[in-house]
């Protein structure tokens, strides 16, 4: 079997109706950071982009979205470092144990402006969105996955419900045309 992610390997957990949230806390033994993410989670997925954390033995890392002002650094915050100020994403690392506790886009002219980017799978809480695609499928390889076991990642991908793709799911590529359509005023002049 292909191990895929420790939240989805023994099958994807549902989404609680009306959960709203819980704290994520980093793997530190001791002075642990804690985030708390005051509202559910949306757009949730497995990523093997070689930006994102992933957990010890996981080819992908689990990321959902939610809004900035959700989001709240409670313990231990002066132990968060931004891992690359030159990415879109501002990932903000625990110096401690190297876990991602939250991504902040700081551009206002980006689609995902506003959104915040976590690791539900840091909460103890039961009832986050759950999964709902594998995005960046091909970029395992980047990471040292062979190229010969992708026909088999992507089909226990759709065993479990998580349909690939080598981008971002089609509503969210949708998303993102349509805010470059806008932004350069293409949006609204043709009509097809």
């Amino acid at each position: 079997m292909v191990n895929i992610h420790p939240a989805v390997d023994n099958g994807i957990p549902r989404a609680a109706p009306g959960f709203s949230g819980g704290t994520l806390t980093c793997h530190c033994a001791s002075d642990p950071v804690k985030v708390r993410v005051g509202a559910q989670t949306a757009h949730n997925h497995v990523c093997g982009c070689t930006k994102c954390w992933k957990p010890d033995g996981a080819i992908f890392a689990q990321i959902a979205v939610v809004g900035r002002d959700a989001v709240e650094v409670l313990e231990n915050g002066d132990k968060l470092a931004i891992v690359n100020k030159d990415a879109p994403i501002q990932r903000y690392a625990c110096t401690g144990c190297g876990v991602h506790m939250y991504g902040r886009i700081e551009n206002t002219e980006h689609p995902f402006y506003g959104l915040d980017f976590v690791h539900t799978e840091l909460s103890d809480e039961d009832g986050w969105s759950e999964p709902g695609f594998a995005a960046f499928v091909s970029s395992i390889i980047e990471s040292g996955v062979s190229p010969d076991r992708m026909d088999a990642v992507r089909a226990r991908l759709r065993e479990i419900g998580l349909e690939p793709y080598d981008a971002l799911s089609p509503p969210l590529m949708d998303a993102i045309a349509t805010h470059v359509a806008k932004k350069s005023g293409k949006l609204g002049t043709l009509h097809v």
